[in-house]
């Protein structure tokens, strides 16, 4: 049976999108108290369901597919820009496809604005009416306010019609902003994305035997099933090497693993994978908030989804990214070993001028990496670092960075890394860092 909690959530989430909802009529409605009727609602933010805005309050949204996470709804817009709603709040749940600057006259305006654009303008009324016409919803920068027949008119079009404090400019920049970590996010593929539905698992039940799993072995091939209990929730997990020298009538929470390792919807595939190379798992269970089962991913569908996150164009940077893009690796053949080079800008450094901290780990990191993979294909997690800060590094100085590998495993590396500036040691690093093997 489902939880008040779980029933609150499937309530939300039945309500239609534009729905404006609060603590005091859901707990009305499910008869449950305003506290459990809250977090059920702060729940349902969390993944989606629902945008809470100051001033307006809790409506129910429509939930963002990962295709279409670089589109933001005009509620997220009114967040992000601590705007203030002044009509058409009925249309705050609809996507927002593009947005247009109103730094031009009224009629070269209206030619680029169409149905789901925000036109960015100031205290332009008549542009505020055409724009909201042409199906588009509007932002006034500056703090300005518009006409109350301009705001009955987004209130019939259910278009909204936001005013902020910011600049135009100002606000274009965070608009912007936000895609792009929306992009990032994007490129990052999660257990969810790969993971084998619970509808497609083959699982036993805490009551079965050891002859159950003889029979699902027989039917699927498999030798690894999750065990759940009548309510789904995952228990334990059974393998081959479990039922070893086991009678068929045992039960099988006599020999399952107990209380095992399990991964959630939005686990990255990079954690998980770290995670099945670290404990030496094949196979790991799926779970949602409430410890339910909803499928599994195994070691295959892990290495598979890294090599195809390798073929996927970048589309936003994140630090990382900029840094690592601009290490340049020298001529191995002129110096003999391998080199990386890489100038210090401004952005790069602390208030005192010289390297971050931050920027040092991540150059070093990115050597050590690329030294390893000359000896094994695979990506690297760190699992040890030691930093040693000989002589600060000022700001467009320009540092080469020697990494050696001393030792490499099937399962770890220890790579040495010197850095120097203009023939000075300035930094050293000793790693040792888990090897995930692709193949």
């Amino acid at each position: 049976m489902a939880t008040k909690h779980e029933q609150i959530i499937e309530y939300i989430d039945s309500l239609p999108i534009g729905e404006k909802i609060s603590v005091r009529q859901i707990a009305k409605a499910l008869k449950v108290s305003e506290g459990t009727a809250y977090r059920a609602i702060k729940d349902a933010e969390t993944k989606g369901y629902v945008s809470t805005i100051e001033r307006v309050g809790t409506i129910r949204i429509e939930r963002k597919q990962k295709e279409n996470i670089e589109k933001l709804t005009f509620a997220e817009v009114v967040n992000i820009i601590d705007g203030q709603v002044l009509g058409g709040r009925a249309g705050l749940h609809k996507m927002l496809n593009k947005f247009v600057i109103g730094a031009m006259k009224l009629e070269a305006m209206m030619r680029y604005t169409d149905a789901g654009s925000l036109l960015i303008v100031g205290n332009r009324t008549q542009a505020h009416e055409q724009a909201l016409k042409a199906g588009a919803a509007v932002l006034i920068t500056g703090g300005f306010d518009t006409e109350e027949e301009v705001k009955r008119l987004a209130d019939k079009l259910e278009l909204p019609i936001i005013s902020t404090s910011y600049d135009t400019f100002t606000v274009a920049t965070m608009i912007n902003r936000a895609i792009y970590d929306q992009l990032i996010k994007k490129e990052i593929v999660l257990v969810e994305d790969i993971l084998t539905s619970v509808d497609n698992t083959a699982y036993l039940q805490v009551g079965d035997t050891l002859e159950d799993w003889y029979e699902k072995n027989q039917y699927t091939f498999h030798s690894r099933f999750p065990v759940v209990d009548r309510n789904m929730k995952i228990q334990g997990m059974v393998t081959s090497k479990d039922i070893m020298g086991h009678e068929k009538h045992v039960s099988l929470d006599k020999v399952m693993t107990k209380n095992p390792i399990t991964v959630n919807l939005k686990t990255s595939v990079a954690s998980a994978a770290h995670m099945m190379i670290w404990e030496g798992i094949e196979m790991l269970p799926v779970i949602n908030e409430h410890n339910k089962l909803q499928g599994i991913i195994s070691r295959q569908d892990v290495l598979k989804a890294l090599q195809m996150i390798q073929r996927q164009p970048q589309m936003g940077e994140t630090h990382d990214d900029l840094v690592t893009n601009n290490m340049e690796v020298l001529d191995p053949k002129t110096i003999g070993e391998e080199i990386y080079r890489f100038p210090v800008s401004p952005q790069m450094t602390n208030g005192l001028g010289t390297i971050s901290y931050g920027v040092f780990t991540t150059l070093v990191t990115e050597a050590a990496n690329r030294a390893l993979k000359s000896y094994k294909k695979g990506d690297l997690v760190v699992e040890n670092m030691t930093i040693y800060f000989i002589k600060p590094v000022q700001m467009e100085s320009i540092i080469d960075i020697h990494p050696k590998v001393l030792d490499v495993g099937r399962k770890f590396g220890k790579v040495d890394v010197e850095v120097y500036s203009e023939g000075v040691l300035v930094g050293k690093a000793m790693m040792i860092c888990q090897l995930i093997d692709r193949h």
